[in-house]
């Protein structure tokens, strides 16, 4: 994993994410289903994106549930996903395909 930015302590479990994915313990946010469809991301991509993803800010003292936003590359081309690790599921927040003049390699910033 590449480093990323992080507030507090505590970080997000890959494989617990993973696992809340494959029993399908995950809930896709009414702001991310309108972004996902706008921007032709689908539950397919989060899915494959979840597989093999990178974090790049970390905010483990988000409210209910500690967020992340997570770099993954779906057909070839990159995509970030917000998504928060609660205790009995994960919640996507938002995916956008990153602004390469906003991102420095999609991972960081551009102030």
């Amino acid at each position: 994993m590449s480093e990323y930015k992080e507030r507090g302590n505590m970080g997000f479990d890959h494989n617990e994410i993973k696992e809340l994915f494959l029993k399908d313990a995950f809930i896709i946010s009414n702001h991310a289903r309108i972004r996902m469809f706008q921007r032709n991301i689908s539950t397919d991509d989060i899915r494959s994106i979840i597989a093999y993803w990178e974090i790049i800010e970390n905010y483990p003292d988000d409210e209910p549930c500690p967020t992340a936003l997570l770099l993954g590359f779906t057909m070839g081309r990159p995509c970030h996903v917000v998504i928060a690790q609660c205790e009995d599921h994960a919640r996507v927040i938002t995916a956008y395909i990153p602004d390469k003049d906003k991102w420095v390699d999609y991972r960081i910033r551009r102030d």
